[in-house]
């Protein structure tokens, strides 16, 4: 299939993982893709000029709906300048949010009055990342089983909490719009976009697609090609990649480092795991207070020492911060953390683990964009950090989420065979 124009894609992630899992979907593409940190200047633009998708990491997932209010219509301003095909609002496949943090149904609200749409489609299902939506309902894999969303441990989530697996039930806490749904009997009928038509004729403000398997996946692709912008997951990638039906590209192979440094704000018990792995297999491992994020020498010296470390604030959902504890500060001071780690030991390799803590850390390092290197588990890609810092260019980055990855998966960024 011939993709035209030249700018195929923008978007926005609401947090700093799922702005790379973006990245990572298209760049397996063959498309060229850049995420920045910060709204690009025009010079910072022309350094990425043959490139033809263009992301913008943000942290509105943890923000207010009075924040959406004051900073995203520029944000998507900007990205309607570029003159994408399709922009996109991109959030967690697990659709956490609620009316007062993250709130989706208020960036839907922005995004459809600046984009000027009818309607906005909204895609949440990812196979890949196994997560799948079945007649307006959201589910998610967990130790190996498949679960409703409000029996998965997002159910415990300490901000947003997925208390409601019906997703148009979920947007009604947070906006007055109206959700329609192509269900997946819909995708499967004999002529889905006339389906898509009577749905549409029934003027609703967004439109949520089903998603369960490949098939369907391809026919969302095909139905969302053209539209001029979205919400959702990654799922909006992986549809149109299955639309597109590019020819595959080569994965890059990851090269083994002599030591990374994890730091972790996660309270997931997926990271929790990865933790004491990574300790069995010879990290380093330093809990810090999260209340009072201090660095402790021992983390510095291990580095020094050549030895890999884990910088984290809990080892799993009972070991989580306090609910009154400021979450954006204490990203922050992690960001500072390991800003200082990188400036003492010279190491080359991060990961940063945790949805909010990637977004408001990874904010403190510098880094003026990313591209992709390789992919390691889905939705948590290994990236080259781009930055007029002379320490910080050059060093390869993953902004993991909390759920993502196997036990191992601290051993397998550091490239052990």
């Amino acid at each position: 299939m011939t993709l035209r124009p030249h700018r195929l894609l923008a978007w926005y992630g609401d947090d700093f993982t799922g702005s790379t899992d973006v990245m990572e979907v298209v760049s397996l593409q063959g498309i060229p893709a850049v995420l920045f940190l910060e709204k690009p200047s025009e010079e910072a633009l022309a350094r990425f000029a043959g490139y033809r998708a263009f992301g913008l990491a943000g942290s509105s997932r943890s923000q207010s709906p009075q924040w959406m209010d004051a900073h995203l219509p520029g944000v998507f301003e900007w990205m309607r300048g570029l003159g994408a095909a399709l922009s996109h609002y991109k959030v967690c496949s697990t659709f956490d949010s609620s009316p007062e943090t993250g709130s989706i149904g208020r960036a839907l609200e922005i995004g459809a009055r600046i984009f000027r749409v009818p309607w906005v489609p909204i895609v949440v299902g990812a196979p890949a990342l196994r997560r799948y939506t079945a007649f307006g309902h959201l589910f998610a894999t967990s130790d190996g089983a498949v679960k409703r969303i409000d029996r998965h441990p997002m159910a415990r989530h300490p901000v947003t909490p997925m208390l409601e697996a019906d997703l148009r039930l979920h947007l009604a806490r947070q906006t007055d719009r109206r959700v329609a749904l192509m269900s997946l009997l819909d995708l499967a009928s004999a002529d889905p976009e006339a389906r898509m038509d009577e749905v549409s004729r029934d003027n609703p403000d967004a439109v949520l697609f089903d998603v369960l398997d490949e098939a369907s996946l391809r026919t969302v692709g095909r139905l969302l090609w053209g539209r001029a912008f979205a919400v959702g997951s990654s799922g909006v990638e992986y549809a149109l990649a299955a639309h597109w039906q590019l020819p595959p590209l080569a994965k890059p192979q990851l090269q083994p480092a002599d030591r990374i440094v994890v730091l972790s704000g996660s309270c997931s018990p997926v990271t929790g795991r990865q933790i004491r792995e990574a300790e069995r297999r010879g990290f380093a491992s330093i809990r810090v207070d999260p209340l009072h994020p201090v660095l402790d020498a021992a983390a510095v010296q291990a580095l020094k020492a050549g030895r890999s470390a884990v910088i984290y604030t809990a080892a799993g959902p009972e070991d989580q911060l306090p609910a009154f504890a400021p979450r954006e500060n204490l990203g922050r001071e992690l960001g500072r953390m390991l800003a200082q780690v990188l400036e003492e030991t010279g190491v080359r390799r991060v990961i940063v683990a945790g949805g909010d803590t990637s977004s408001h850390a990874g904010g403190m390092l510098q880094i003026d964009a990313l591209t992709f290197i390789c992919p390691l588990a889905p939705g948590a890609p290994l990236c080259r950090a781009w930055s007029s810092h002379a320490g910080r260019d050059g060093i390869e980055i993953v902004f993991k989420g909390g759920q993502c990855g196997n036990d191992d998966f601290f051993c397998q960024v550091r490239g052990d065979r």
